[in-house]
């Protein structure tokens, strides 16, 4: 330290001035191996860019319902103009509501992460049990024989139908089953409803396979994919007309992380975890 009563001249000022300064070069710097990778920006566009707030906005409504809200507009239209808006003419009016919002198709915000599966329909959980895997899932691109948990999310005539792919990965196996139109909510609808089974297949090989199940009402069950198709995790592979349900079946070693009577959302709700169950249990209050 130089004595503070010592006078310096201004050559002697400025190197004790350059030996203080820290330069770029000599801040440690790690090897190229060492450096964190750079956090993986999923495909397609993002739905919020960070640092921005969240807005409200009304979900559009997906085109299969246009032909539908027509119809009862018409409906609406002609009991007014001809019936003179009688009580009659505010029913339709109210059932070209319904239409418009059950066929809504809302922006949904997926979770991504390793071991995830998540919920590929919205409603409510009703059911958590371990079966036999179905006869259409075996064989090429199915599953393997056995017992496998599956979990089933119950769509009343309110919630959203379009339904969303629970992983990221390749579709190996559809096979659709004609057949009868009980009551989705029934444990036997699984076997005797009308239905279409789906298989898809991660990078690792893991597969899942989910199935769409006809309900009461319910009278046509649609997809927008093919087998060979790649999906990412939370994007749209079909809908199921005025009500139903979705099983899915999990693979060995994952847990359900979700509770009979909990609502699911499709594309948002972590359905099931690999590994150690999130809860212990859980309550109804």
């Amino acid at each position: 330290m130089t004595d503070p009563d010592k006078k310096l001249t201004i050559e002697e000022l400025e190197a004790e001035l350059n030996a203080l300064k820290v330069t770029p070069e000599a801040e440690p710097q790690l090897p190229a191996a060492q450096l964190p990778p750079l956090p993986e920006v999923p495909a397609g566009p993002l739905p919020l860019v960070p640092g921005e707030s969240a807005k409200y906005r009304l979900p559009d409504m997906h085109p299969e319902g246009r032909k539908f809200l027509a119809i009862a507009l018409a409906a609406v239209l002609f009991s007014g103009l001809v019936l003179e808006w009688t009580a009659l003419s505010f029913v339709l009016l109210g059932i070209a509501i319904w239409v418009a919002a059950f066929f809504r198709d809302p922006v949904r915000v997926t979770p991504l992460g390793d071991n995830l599966i998540v919920s590929p329909a919205d409603g409510l959980v009703s059911l958590i049990t371990n079966v036999e895997v179905p006869r259409q899932l075996l064989g090429e691109g199915g599953l393997g024989d056995g017992l496998v948990t599956r979990v089933t999310v119950f769509m009343n005539v309110f919630d959203v139908h379009v339904n969303r792919a629970p992983i990221a990965g390749r579709l190996t196996r559809i096979v659709y089953v004609p057949g009868k139109f009980l009551n989705a909510d029934l444990d036997k609808a699984s076997e005797e409803n009308e239905r279409q089974y789906f298989v898809i297949e991660d990078a690792s090989g893991m597969r899942v396979a989910f199935t769409q199940i006809a309900g009461l009402v319910a009278r046509r069950i649609m997809k927008w994919v093919d087998v060979g198709q790649a999906l990412k995790v939370g994007e749209r592979f079909g809908l199921i007309r005025f009500g139903s349900r979705v099983d899915v079946f999990l693979p060995a070693g994952y847990v359900a992380a979700v509770a009979v009577g909990q609502r699911a959302i499709a594309g948002e709700t972590v359905l099931a975890v690999k590994g150690a169950p999130l809860m212990h249990g859980a309550q109804a209050q």
